[in-house]
Formats: C-alpha cells, sequence, structure tokens
C-alpha cells in the first residue's frame, strides 16, 4: 500500500482510479484497508475543494418529494390552491411564510433551508 496526501487534480484522478481497482475486495485484507483510507483522503479533497452547494427552496421541495414518493397532487392536499403550489413549483411565486411551516412540518425540510431567496422565473 502506497498512499500519500491528495494535493493536487492528478493525485485526486489517480487516487479515485486505484479505489476503483481496490473497492470491490474482501474485507479484512490489505487492499479493503487501502480503500478505506483512500475514501477519506479523496472526501476529504473534493470537501475542500469540490463543494457542493445546497439546493435552493424550490429544489429542496422537488427533491423531498421525489424522496417520500409525492407528486404535485399530494402537496396540494397538503397545501391547498391548486394553482398557488404550481405557480411556486413553476418559479412564477415566492413561497408563503404559511407555505413555509406547513411544508417545513410536512415534508421535514428545515426552515433555514425554505426561507432562502431563490430567482422567479421570467
Amino acid at each position: 500500500m502506497n498512499i500519500k496526501p491528495i494535493k493536487t487534480d492528478e493525485d485526486y484522478q489517480a487516487a479515485l482510479l486505484r479505489l476503483e481497482l481496490v473497492f470491490d475486495t474482501s474485507i479484512d485484507t490489505p487492499q479493503a484497508d487501502e480503500a478505506e483510507v483512500l475514501s477519506l483522503l479523496i472526501e476529504n479533497y473534493e470537501n475542500e475543494f469540490y463543494e457542493i452547494e445546497a439546493p435552493d427552496s424550490i429544489n429542496a421541495i422537488r427533491i423531498r418529494m421525489e424522496e417520500l414518493n409525492l407528486n404535485q397532487s399530494d402537496l396540494v392536499q397538503i397545501l391547498g390552491k391548486s394553482s398557488k403550489i404550481t405557480d411556486v413549483l413553476n418559479r412564477k411565486r415566492k413561497l408563503s411564510l404559511e407555505m413555509i411551516r406547513i411544508i417545513s412540518e410536512k415534508l421535514i425540510i428545515s426552515a433555514s433551508v425554505l426561507v432562502k431567496d431563490y430567482k422567479l422565473a421570467n
């Protein structure tokens, strides 16, 4: 096992290739240990240089709806007026405070995510 810190994109790419080779090895082998260490190094590098931005309010709602197997009509059951929900999901209207409270409670999405500003469609 020849492991070193990941300092450059070349190091990162090499680590990804090596991880691909040793990823599915048997537990309690030197290759499994190597895969575990490489995973940690890769994760650390990605956290530092490839930060993933949190989704905006509407994308967070859509993601959560997908996770819960909900469709737009299910949201109507939760929130009421169909036209308002359509407008919100199509970014033609902002979420109201009441909507944020209900969505936060019913879909279990942090209100801090829902109150973030987002752009409306033109």
